[in-house]
């Protein structure tokens, strides 16, 4: 006996569950904006905000089965772009903290601007050879472990640890190097 939420987009979400792609254009016309403007307050970046939006409505979709009718349906979607959105920040973080970490840092106050910044990773990460990048991308930033990443890329287990551990060591000492270049040397009176 729980509140059922009714829902103004009954009919299209009915045939969705069928598979009906008309009916699933219809939805994703309606409450594409809304989601990509959730997604773009909590990440920043539209290229991100647009994959997680897109992945959000796959992921209803193939869900939408489950969906109670307890709250509207654009409040369950919502949560799920919200959720995605999260796991990337989350996922985000974790990288630059494991980059940060295990970079040299000095006892010394550090003058204004030596921090690394998200472009210079990712210009980091743009230098790397292929093979480094390719395993870099698939592990930390598409979230693949080592055992999908061994089957996509049809390598072992092992190699692709390895060249993973290996792509990191060589993302360090490139920012390492970039940071050494800019900074200016002290003229002494």
């Amino acid at each position: 006996m729980g509140n059922k939420y009714i829902n103004i987009h009954q009919d299209l979400l009915d045939r969705c569950t069928t598979g009906d792609k008309v009916a699933q254009f219809e939805i994703y016309r309606l409450y594409y904006k809304s989601m990509f403007n959730s997604s773009l307050r909590i990440v920043g970046v539209p290229e991100e905000a647009e994959d997680i939006m897109q992945e959000s409505f796959l992921s209803a979709f193939q869900k939408l089965k489950t969906f109670s009718g307890d709250v509207s349906f654009g409040a369950w979607l919502r949560k799920i772009v919200i959720n995605r959105s999260l796991d990337v920040l989350r996922k985000r973080k974790v990288v630059f903290e494991e980059l940060y970490a295990e970079l040299p840092v000095s006892n010394e106050q550090e003058p204004e601007g030596e921090l690394i910044t998200v472009d210079e990773v990712k210009s980091a990460i743009n230098s790397l050879p292929d093979g480094y990048r390719t395993i870099l991308s698939l592990v930390l930033l598409e979230g693949y472990d080592h055992e999908e990443v061994s089957e996509i890329l049809g390598i072992k287990n092992v190699t692709s640890r390895t060249q993973f551990s290996r792509a990191r060591q060589r993302l360090k000492e490139i920012l390492i190097e970039n940071k050494k270049q800019h900074i200016p040397e002290k003229i002494y009176g």
